[in-house]
C-alpha cells in the first residue's frame, strides 16, 4: 500500500530537531536559576517524561517494521517522519508556551493548546495506526476514541501532579471537563483528516 504524501515528504531531521528543541527548553527550565514562570510546574518530571513519550511512537514503529521486514527496518527511506513529527509537536508547543509565558499572559492559550495539540497528536497517531483500517468512518471513530482516552489520561496526570494538593482545586472540575471536551474535539478533527486524506477503498 502506498504511503501518504504527508508522511513521505518529511525529512528525517525534522522530528529530531523538534525533539532537541523540546529537550533544550526543558533543560533550561529545570536548571536555569531565577526564572519565575518555570517555578512549581514539574519541569524535572517533564524533562524525563516528555522525551520518552516523544520517542515512544517512533520506537514502536521501528520495532514493528523490523519484525515485518527485518532488512528494510534499518535502511528504509520511507519511515513516516511526518507522522513522528506530528506526534512530537504538542510537547514542543507545550514547553514553548511555558518558555514564552503564554499560559499566564494569554487566557485562551490553554484552551487552544488542548484542541490544537490533540489535533496534531491524533493526526500523527492516526497516520501510524490506521493505514489498514476500513471503512473511513471506522478511522474517525478509532482516532476520536483514542484521543478521548488520552485526554482523560492527561487530565488525570495533571490532577495528580498539580491540582490535588494545589490552589486550583475549587475550579478543577470545570477546567478538566472543558479540557477533555477540547481534546476530544481535536481528536475528532484528526480522525476526519486521516480518514479523508486516504484514497477511497475499491468498490467490487
Amino acid at each position: 500500500m502506498k504511503r501518504l504524501p504527508l508522511v513521505r515528504r518529511c525529512p528525517a531531521w525534522v522530528p529530531v530537531f523538534v525533539l532537541l528543541l523540546t529537550v533544550g527548553q526543558l533543560a533550561v527550565a529545570e536548571w536555569a536559576p531565577g526564572i519565575d514562570r518555570f517555578a512549581d510546574k514539574a519541569f524535572g518530571a517533564r524533562l524525563i517524561a516528555y522525551p520518552l513519550l516523544m520517542v515512544l511512537a517512533p520506537a514502536i514503529w521501528w520495532l514493528a517494521h523490523r519484525r515485518r521486514e527485518p532488512r528494510a527496518a534499518l535502511t528504509s527511506h520511507h519511515a513516516p517522519y511526518g507522522a513522528f513529527t506530528l506526534v512530537m509537536l504538542p510537547f514542543l508547543i507545550d514547553v514553548t508556551g511555558n518558555s514564552l509565558d503564554l499560559y499566564d499572559s494569554l487566557v485562551w492559550w490553554d484552551d487552544l493548546n488542548h484542541f490544537a495539540n490533540w489535533l496534531l497528536l491524533l493526526t500523527g497517531l492516526g497516520l501510524l495506526l490506521c493505514e489498514q483500517v476500513q471503512p473511513r468512518w471506522a478511522v474517525v471513530v478509532l482516532v476520536c476514541g483514542l484521543g478521548a482516552i488520552l485526554a482523560i489520561g492527561w487530565e488525570v496526570g495533571e490532577w495528580w501532579t498539580f491540582i490535588r494538593h494545589g490552589t486550583e482545586l475549587d475550579t478543577a472540575y470545570e477546567d478538566t471537563l472543558g479540557d477533555e471536551v477540547l481534546g476530544t474535539l481535536g481528536a475528532l478533527g484528526a480522525g476526519f483528516l486521516v480518514a479523508f486524506r486516504r484514497p477511497a477503498p475499491p468498490r467490487w
